[in-house]
């Protein structure tokens, strides 16, 4: 049995928390931000209202506090939203122990000084103390795997041994594990496919979603070989794979519905989805002062067209 903690309590979180139960360690989900959530969550027999299941009861759920770091841990595992990496990079600076830390969160940052895009694991890694990272990634629903339903992802590490122990500790006949050095492609990969599912979703129909499909494949094979990944991994499980789940449903696809039906993305926002977070819009605006200034734009036309749209907020023109 061994210690692993969770930080973040959203939908994957708290999903990630029932194959390590499942493997009988001994899992703590903590809660940084939303407070609230752990209220109700503690308040309902441990029901998660996003995973509309109630979790296990041998799972420990606790408020964050720096005091958690006192205790040793064999695995932190980090699923917060992108926009919290930066409290939690400094938090982990006081750990005691160098133990291995499994990042969930997708997501890129544009670093202004060095005015260069930085994946959420080099962002973690950016204090005086380098911490053990991996990577974990893939195309996985918070709500499937909750349900126990065969997934599989990816954990990247530049040494592989250092990612096969942490799937040891982590993996389930239902939950499977592959492996990869490839970290910054995986992360690249795992961040961009939230562009692309949406400008999937703005297809007119299944003709022309297919026929961006391909082109987004292109697309993305060119911008993870730019980023210094490798082009064999957009064909993977944070590739192509995490793509098809994106594309096929969800909160991106559905926002890129509306852009296909002319709505601007701040209008479809407002009237459709003014309750979800839009992982692949917030992407957009956070990336499109590099990339529409520093990568040759025809190399990458869909990812130009959106960006466009979500930065200067126009309805979307996908020009083929």
């Amino acid at each position: 049995m061994k210690n692993i903690l969770v930080i973040g309590s959203g939908a994957m979180g708290a999903a990630f928390t029932i194959p390590c139960l499942d493997n009988n360690h001994k899992v703590t989900l903590c809660e940084p931000y939303n407070y609230g959530l752990v209220k109700k969550i503690l308040s309902k027999k441990k029901f998660h209202p996003s995973l509309k299941l109630n979790l296990p009861k041998k799972l420990v759920i606790k408020k964050f506090s720096q005091e958690i770091f006192k205790k040793k841990w064999d695995l932190i595992a980090i699923a917060i939203s992108s926009i919290g990496i930066d409290l939690i990079r400094e938090k982990l600076q006081q750990l005691k122990s160098n133990c291995p830390i499994l990042v969930l969160t997708k997501g890129l940052k544009y670093e202004k000084k060095s005015k260069r895009i930085i994946t959420m694991s080099e962002q973690l890694n950016s204090g005086n103390r380098k911490l053990n990272l991996s990577v974990l990634k893939g195309p996985c629903l918070a709500k499937e795997l909750a349900k126990k339903i065969n997934t599989s992802v990816v954990i990247a590490n530049k040494n592989v041994n250092t990612a096969k122990s942490i799937g040891k500790l982590i993996s389930t006949k239902y939950y499977k594990i592959e492996y990869s050095n490839d970290v910054r492609g995986v992360e690249i990969c795992s961040a961009i496919k939230n562009i692309y599912s949406m400008i999937i979703g703005a297809g007119e129909g299944l003709n022309t979603s297919s026929s961006i499909f391909r082109k987004s494949i292109s697309e993305m094979v060119y911008l993870t070989k730019f980023f210094k990944g490798k082009e064999e991994t957009v064909y993977g499980l944070a590739g192509l794979g995490d793509l098809y789940v994106s594309a096929l449903g969800g909160r991106n696809s559905k926002m890129g519905e509306y852009l296909g039906k002319g709505f601007t993305f701040k209008k479809a926002k407002k009237k459709f989805m003014s309750k979800d977070t839009i992982e692949g819009a917030q992407l957009a605006l956070e990336i499109a002062p590099y990339i529409l200034k520093k990568i040759n734009n025809k190399k990458i036309s869909l990812m130009t067209d959106l960006l466009k749209a979500i930065s200067k907020n126009k309805k979307l023109n996908i020009k083929w």
